[in-house]
């Protein structure tokens, strides 16, 4: 059973290199951006695209751990607060 998670796994992982390889390859075409003024050099569509989802997969789990921690001490401070009016 293990090793049958483990190929689905790594056909999973081949299989989302290969779109990523797909989209880059299809994404060839030049693009400037500027923000704020700066001036980013022109690179292909799918280097800003790529990196947008990479930050996003990132901030994700952050905010989501940051949700999860602040329920915990809200939780904990109305079982305290409890604990103390029923003394």
């Amino acid at each position: 059973m293990r090793n049958l998670k483990r190929a689905f796994a790594a056909l999973f992982v081949l299989l989302l290199a290969a779109v990523v390889m797909f989209f880059v390859l299809e994404n060839q075409q030049t693009v400037a951006l500027v923000l704020f003024g700066w001036s980013a050099p022109a690179v292909p569509v799918a280097v800003p695209v790529l990196g947008a989802l990479v930050v996003g997969l990132a901030i994700g789990p952050l905010l989501g751990a940051y949700g999860v921690q602040r329920s915990k001490r809200k939780i904990r401070a109305s079982a305290r607060q409890a604990a103390l009016s029923g003394n």
